[in-house]
């Protein structure tokens, strides 16, 4: 390649064309006035799409090595382009670009800024390419490296759990239904519930990134090109699969962005399930657990308090997400094909879902690691509430004879007979079952205690401790074996 000229890189003399342009940066030939103030307030992008700047320039750089491979530009050219990119991205890291509302987004500024550095042949950059597919890609490519990132952190929470379930897998604790005392289960089974939810929403993350893979790049406005470029060398250079095959289809979708709307409002909603659960534990009233000091807050007025703020802030920004869809749904739902500005709205709200997704990950992860539970008061409350009363059920079926309705029944008169004299099935005296009802004459005592309630569910998918270990093992390998690319290690 040839070098670049050293005047290349000094700002250049603005000739009479590029001040009439000025106008207006992008189509200042067709327009002899500039944008009104109020067009300027509502079309700039620069105060979210920033996040760009740096997909922007990968972009540009991919496009601009395409060109000087198919001669739609010379290599010195090519060499002159990149060096001048690279000389805005430091200038950008570093805080000496500003961006300029006035020039629309983050696109406009780094072309301006291009511009100044290396002259008229910053718009060689643009043969074979609209604005429509680049900010396409762009977003496509921040999309893919923030959703990576979504999901190394929700692997790393999957597996905090599996080795919280692991720890806890004989601890019992009351399981509920309608939040009223149901079955006995284990500390462990419970907190596997939440790792087989984020397992599904990994799946649903990693099958959004599958779906995406298309590079956008090639597409221009809305019809291809007639120069002749290699969409192909782009998408390849840029870490994507394959091409867009449809040139319309590459600048008007957004199904990539509500693909992971969806899946991060689903996770958000597992996230906020969990944070509620939390809420409640950490009450006295409950005293389950208590939730890491650094992710609590104080009173005002009330110095005794430690209140769950990380844990409630995470049950409301669940919300935050759905909002997000529903946001993109709502611009989305009836646009003609190709490009409209109306999709300009697509990327505040989705940044800021995408970025939710993460920091709310973050806290989970610390909450599952950090939190203390008190499983001496959870086996105390599980032997509570007649929790063994299905257990009871079960023997009269197989040991009595009777049908599951009729010992249902039985049970049930039971239980209440036993609440009319301040008892329950655990706390009855020895003998006093049979007594009240011949079916539970000779019932072993063992029969109503909380080890056997659990020992007793080994079905698959139960809450027998080693059905909990064997399940915490299984949820570790099926986590391991969700690779970043959307497909099975395996």
């Amino acid at each position: 390649m040839s070098s670049a000229p050293a005047t290349t890189t000094k700002p250049h003399p603005i000739t009479e064309a590029e001040t009439a342009a000025a106008v207006n940066p992008l189509w200042g030939g067709r327009f002899s006035t500039g944008a009104d103030a109020l067009l300027v307030e509502i079309n700039s992008t620069v105060h979210f799409d920033h996040k760009l700047a740096e997909f922007d320039l990968d972009g540009s750089q991919a496009h601009v090595r395409m060109l000087a491979s198919q001669n739609l530009i010379s290599q010195g050219e090519g060499e002159v382009i990149r060096d001048g990119l690279e000389q805005v991205r430091r200038e950008l890291a570093d805080g000496t670009l500003q961006l300029d509302p006035a020039l629309e987004d983050v696109h406009m500024n780094i072309e301006s800024r291009l511009r100044e550095i290396i002259g008229p042949v910053a718009g060689r950059m643009h043969i074979g390419r609209s604005r429509n597919d680049q900010v396409a890609v762009d977003s496509k490519l921040w999309t893919k490296a923030a959703v990576q990132e979504c999901d190394a952190i929700l692997e790393a929470v999957i597996a905090a759990i599996v080795e919280r379930a692991t720890e806890f897998s004989d601890a019992a604790m009351p399981g509920f239904t309608h939040l009223q005392c149901a079955q006995p289960v284990t500390l462990g089974h419970h907190l596997l519930a939440y790792g087989e939810m984020f397992l599904r929403d990994r799946d649903r993350l990693l099958c959004a990134l599958r779906r995406m893979d298309e590079s956008p790049l090639g597409a221009a406005a809305l019809a291809g090109t007639g120069f002749d470029i290699d969409p192909f060398a782009t998408a390849r250079d840029l870490g994507f699969e394959r091409p867009a095959r449809n040139s319309i289809d590459a600048v008007s979708d957004r199904d990539y962005m509500l693909d992971v709307e969806a899946a991060a409002s689903i996770c958000g909603i597992h996230m906020s399930r969990l944070g509620e659960e939390l809420v409640n534990w950490s009450a006295p009233q409950f005293g389950y657990a208590q939730l890491p000091e650094g992710l609590t807050a104080g009173s005002s007025i009330m110095p005794q308090k430690r209140n769950p703020d990380a844990a409630e802030l995470i049950r409301a920004k669940s919300g935050r997400m759905a909002g997000a869809l529903m946001n993109l749904l709502m611009v989305m739902k009836a646009l003609p094909l190709a490009y409209n500005r109306d999709t300009q709205e697509d990327k505040e709200p989705f940044f800021d879902c995408v970025d939710t997704l993460n920091l709310c990950l973050r806290v989970v992860q610390m909450l599952i690691v950090e939190t203390t539970f008190n499983t001496d008061q959870m086996s105390r409350d599980a032997r509570r509430g007649n929790a063994n009363a299905t257990d009871l059920a079960d023997w009269l079926v197989t040991d009595r004879g009777l049908t599951f309705r009729d010992a249902h029944h039985s049970v049930g008169q039971l239980v209440r007979a036993l609440d009319e004299r301040g008892f329950d099935l655990v706390t009855a005296p020895p003998g006093l079952l049979g007594e009240l009802n011949s079916d539970f004459a000779g019932i072993p005592t063992t029969l109503t205690t909380l080890e056997h309630a659990l020992s007793r569910r080994t079905s698959f998918g139960g809450t027998a401790p080693d059905n909990v270990r064997a399940q915490a093992a299984a949820l570790a390998a099926a986590n391991s074996a969700l690779g970043s690319d959307g497909h099975s290690r395996s």
